[in-house]
């Protein structure tokens, strides 16, 4: 068992408690109704902004489930789990939902561990009365994977072709400001969740965390977004000025773009979300460009500033600015790697990177 209740079996949920009070008031997200993939492909997505779509997955049988109880939806999803164990994040009551880092950085405040997620859902509802239970959710489940049936029964159809459904569960946890190197819509399947975005260019304010000790994947921002040092923290007064925030209820959905910061609040005593990542021009020969920033984090930053300059110009002149006009003065034939970029001649750089490995 990944947690032992002292108390017995649930009951039917009564009106949501009031969660974690508001400290700041953010500006809204633009929201969009009856929302079809013409709409979702051709109108919405090409702003590059955040939105909210609500009712899209209204009629999703598992929405209809979860406004009848907790009980109802958690039986909906257990009734597809094909006892696949899943990884699930359990931290102690004083958290309070905020999965972090221990006060040195060194370590985490939670642990993790595996269990079949009909086993996590039993956990939810047992402790969803508790005053002060533990914190955990279990996130990133492949639907196909652990819960066929569920995933079948569960569409939508508004990401791209290669989107894979996962599904998050939990009780009041907090997903802390980050960002997904991919487009993402997150469908609100159970409870309420609070979603607060930053543009990309907010990364100079939000003091973002280790890059190669995180949570999950990517670096998170170090200010507690609800309870913000600004003295420690005085730049993160201007990405404030600039954060939208929105409330989502079962059967809304959140899109978010590529690389915008966001932090994701679940609401109630038992929460489920379904996630879908995809790529907008992803090809698959290529590379990380967030690896390509550490590389340059390794070679480039620590350079004397007369050198730097000297790469900055470089940087700007074939990736940031002229780009394929830089080497317009080249026939095609003799561009090479500074040409149009296929899988031939991407293989072709990854072997002259690994050259440099090899010393």
């Amino acid at each position: 068992m990944i947690y032992a209740s002292g108390h017995g079996r649930a009951t039917s949920p009564g009106p949501r408690e009031p969660d974690h009070p508001m400290t700041h008031s953010f500006a809204p997200v633009r929201e969009w109704r009856n929302v079809d993939r013409a709409t979702f492909r051709e109108q919405i997505v090409p702003l590059r902004r955040p939105a909210i779509l609500r009712g899209v997955a209204r009629a999703w049988p598992a929405v209809q489930a979860g406004c009848r109880s907790a009980e109802a939806l958690c039986a909906t999803i257990a009734a597809t789990d094909v006892g696949r164990p899943v990884t699930t994040f359990l931290g102690p009551p004083q958290i309070k939902g905020r999965f972090w880092y221990q006060d040195d950085l060194r370590g985490v405040n939670y642990q993790q561990r595996l269990a079949p997620l009909r086993e996590v859902l039993e956990v939810l509802l047992r402790a969803k009365d508790e005053p002060a239970p533990p914190s955990f959710y279990a996130g990133a489940v492949r639907m196909s994977e652990h819960c066929p049936d569920f995933a079948r029964d569960h569409v939508l159809d508004l990401p791209g072709e290669d989107a894979v459904a996962r599904l998050w569960i939990g009780n009041r946890a907090t997903v802390s400001t980050h960002f997904d190197m991919s487009e993402n819509v997150a469908v609100v399947v159970g409870g309420h969740r609070r979603f607060t975005f930053f543009p990309p260019e907010q990364v100079r304010n939000l003091y973002v965390g280790p890059f190669d000790f995180t949570f999950a994947g990517p670096p998170v921002s170090m200010v507690d977004l609800r309870d913000p040092d600004l003295a420690r923290y005085p730049r993160f007064a201007e990405a404030m000025a600039t954060a939208q925030e929105a409330e989502l209820e079962p059967g809304d959905a959140a899109y978010i773009p590529y690389m915008w910061w966001h932090q994701v609040e679940a609401l109630d005593a038992v929460n489920v979300l379904v996630n879908y990542w995809w790529e907008l021009h992803g090809r698959d020969w290529q590379g990380s460009p967030f690896k390509t920033l550490m590389h340059a984090i390794m070679n480039i930053r620590d350079l004397p500033e007369r050198e730097r300059e000297v790469w900055r110009a470089w940087f700007d002149h074939y990736v940031f600015g002229a780009g394929h006009d830089a080497v317009a003065h080249l026939p095609p034939t003799a561009r090479g790697a500074l040409g149009e970029m296929t899988p031939d001649m991407a293989a072709k750089v990854k072997l002259f990177l690994m050259d440099e490995w090899r010393r």
